[in-house]
């Protein structure tokens, strides 16, 4: 059994003051948001020396893994990030001005822009994405390869059915047709 920790002694205040309660849920969403508040500032700091922020470098991810010719229109990306289009639209500005991406009218519907990664961009996102995932290994290290899909497996189950109770959400997250 692992050492008792901070959500642990935030559990056993509430079992003091409130016995009635099962507080197991509590303690998982609680690690959980623990677990985000740590672990976001360190997959920054690991993006920071390539000059990218987690959103820029998402950005840059998707058009990467698209493929040839990683190119994406501003809704696609929008979608797939799960993103207003305003948002969209200031982290494409902050790309496109550090020269990582390019916006072009669609030559097949001249109503529509396409994004597309640089050979800058593509550069960048793929030293990037080695240290990146560099990162998440250390970040995981503390537990077995077992341990670690037994965890993606709960996981995918808990995203799963959170995401089915989300209105207008299908299962993947993207908004459902109406």
């Amino acid at each position: 059994m692992a050492e008792p920790d901070p959500v642990d002694r935030l559990i056993e205040q509430w079992r003091r003051e409130r016995p009635d309660l099962d507080l197991a849920a509590m303690a998982t969403i609680g690690r959980l948001g623990r677990l985000s508040a740590l672990a976001g500032p360190m997959v920054e700091a690991g993006l920071a020396p390539h000059g990218l922020n987690v959103g820029e470098f998402d950005v840059l991810a998707a058009l990467r893994r698209s493929g040839e010719p990683f190119t994406l229109t501003p809704t696609v990306l929008a979608r797939t990030l799960m993103l207003s289009p305003a948002a969209m639209t200031n982290r494409l500005d902050r790309l496109e001005a550090a020269g990582l991406v390019t916006r072009d009218l669609d030559p097949g519907n001249r109503r529509s822009m396409r994004v597309r990664l640089t050979a800058s961009g593509r550069e960048r996102v793929d030293a990037a994405v080695t240290d990146h995932v560099a990162n998440e290994e250390q970040l995981l290290s503390t537990l077995s390869h077992d341990d670690r899909r037994t965890l993606d497996d709960l996981l995918r189950r808990l995203l799963a059915g959170i995401e089915a109770r989300v209105p207008g959400r299908d299962r993947s997250g993207r908004r459902q047709a109406r």
